[in-house]
């Protein structure tokens, strides 16, 4: 599976000066965006926490696609957030600007619990893509060494070099730069 997580950088002072609805409208905004980015790249959306947005490709049905289907939806997401950054801009208004991470590997999915019925997904590969994004930097997808291995033919990447993050040390990462 490959598990894409999305954030805004500084959300909290961004939305400091805002009503709670604006709050709720800008994310709804947003995050509807990705929904339809996702399901037009075969990703499903396991949730959104905060402002975090996270997907997973390869799911419930198995592809082999998943890894190029989640970088495919991670510049998507990119394009469109740069777009509204400029009509925000326009506006007068602050931009947001986001964090894309990515990686591949094994992980368990499901439903547990008998309450507010959720699908979700656990492992290593959640831990290792959730990196991804907080170890990347605004306006880029960054991607891990597992992901890389995988699309490397069809995107150009660029190695970023070791970049240790928290609980998992130094992990090789990669800018995604575009489509080959």
């Amino acid at each position: 599976m490959s598990v894409l997580f999305t954030d805004f950088r500084d959300f909290t002072r961004l939305v400091e000066q805002m009503t709670p609805q604006q709050v709720i409208e800008e994310l709804s905004y947003c995050f509807t965006a990705f929904d339809d980015i996702c399901d037009r790249h075969r990703l499903e959306k396991i949730k959104t926490i905060g402002d975090s947005y996270m997907a997973a490709g390869g799911l419930p049905r198995p592809n082999d696609t998943n890894p190029a289907d989640a970088v495919s939806a991670a510049l998507e997401i990119l394009e469109w957030t740069e777009n509204w950054k400029v009509e925000k801009l326009t506006r007068g208004e602050e931009p947001w600007e986001i964090r894309i991470g990515i990686h591949t590997g094994p992980v368990v999915a499901g439903v547990v619990g008998k309450n507010k019925f959720a699908y979700d997904i656990w492992g290593d590969t959640v831990n290792h893509a959730s990196r991804m994004e907080s170890g990347g930097q605004p306006g880029h997808v960054n991607i891990s060494e597992a992901t890389y291995q995988l699309v490397r033919h069809e995107f150009h990447c660029v190695y970023r070099g070791e970049i240790t993050v928290k609980n998992l040390g130094d992990l090789k990462m990669y800018w995604v730069e575009g489509r080959i």
